[in-house]
């Protein structure tokens, strides 16, 4: 008995020797990753494998590492391992996702990500990537995928920042007006924020233009029909023209009477913030902060140092805190079962 014992402490200390060693090889090889010395990070990661070869974060790294070094057939050959794991997490189908998408194989990249959303149904990242995977084809399944995407996990940017590109091509402004302010709230500072931005300056353009016939907007969604009815109310706050100062005006007026008439039937987080930013007197300078750059970054500067003390309490308002939607208030998917 002392023998089985002696040696199945020996395997242990044996066992926890090779997993020092790996962790260690695997500090170094994220090290020359981070350098971009893809090559040394290969080697380095194959070594630790040797020393533990079950270690799912350092078979993600190498996998991601040839993707990274644009060795996609590496990348896809070690991706297929991952998803194959039991263990296999979310990250393992977007790594052998960006592998496929890079070889432009729609077929596999279908497949697997068919396989990864049944595994995680509520991954904002799978639903957005696949949606990616099948705009590339110009499928218009794409926009099904953002949408669940936004329904499951809310409070994930990247499905909001496509599905307002795509309503944006379309006749349908104002979702685009909806999910691109979401977005730029969920991802405040990034470099796509300015592209979204400018799509929002121009989509209220074109909302205005649509509103000349407003019925044929109103048919299908109570939740548009009262957003374009609340909108028409305030239209006159524009007659002069689509500017920061007008649309804050209309933003305004909209707020009070939305929360007059239908704040009960339709709670929703970017209307109730953009009231909590009234009641603070931030609410002109957040306008400033959407529409300003975009419509003219010389009278944006203008503004911002005429108002600096409103700005800058604005701007740390916003950094103090964090913009999460929360679940069901998702109305385009409500409006459409």
């Amino acid at each position: 008995m002392k023998k089985v014992l002696v040696f199945a402490g020996l395997f242990l200390l044996r066992l926890s020797a090779f997993s020092q060693a790996a962790d260690s090889l695997h500090k170094v090889a994220k090290n020359y990753m981070w350098s971009g010395d893809y090559s040394n990070a290969i080697i380095v990661l194959n070594n630790a494998l040797k020393a533990d070869p079950d270690n799912l974060a350092i078979q993600k790294d190498l996998a991601f590492t040839y993707y990274l070094q644009k060795n996609y057939s590496a990348s896809v050959e070690a991706g297929r391992k991952l998803v194959s794991r039991k263990d296999a997490d979310e990250q393992c189908y977007q790594i052998l996702g960006m592998a496929y998408k890079a070889i432009e194989e729609k077929k596999e990249a279908d497949k697997m990500y068919r396989q990864g959303i049944k595994k995680f149904p509520n991954s904002g990242e799978l639903y957005n990537e696949y949606g990616e995977i099948l705009w590339t084809k110009q499928d218009p399944e794409a926009i099904r995928l953002w949408e669940k995407g936004i329904e499951v996990d809310p409070s994930y940017s990247s499905n909001y920042y496509n599905a307002c590109k795509y309503y944006y091509l379309t006749y349908d402004k104002v979702w685009a007006l909806i999910y691109g302010e979401i977005f730029i709230n969920l991802e405040s500072y990034s470099r796509r924020t300015p592209e979204i931005k400018s799509l929002l300056v121009d989509g209220y353009k074109k909302l205005f233009l649509d509103l000349k016939t407003p019925k044929s907007l109103m048919n299908k969604n109570p939740f548009v029909a009262a957003y374009l009815n609340t909108v028409n109310d305030q239209s006159t706050s524009v007659s002069l023209g689509i500017s920061p100062e007008s649309l804050t005006i209309l933003r305004s007026k909209f707020i009070l009477e939305w929360f007059d008439k239908y704040a009960g039937k339709f709670p929703f987080h970017l209307f109730e913030y953009e009231q909590q930013l009234m009641k603070l007197g931030l609410f002109d300078a957040y306008n400033q902060w959407v529409f300003g750059a975009a419509m003219g970054l010389a009278n944006f500067q203008n503004w911002t140092a005429q108002h600096d003390e409103d700005y800058t309490r604005f701007i740390n308002f916003q950094k103090g805190r964090v913009f999460k939607v929360p679940p069901g208030q998702n109305y385009h998917a409500a409006s459409a079962k």
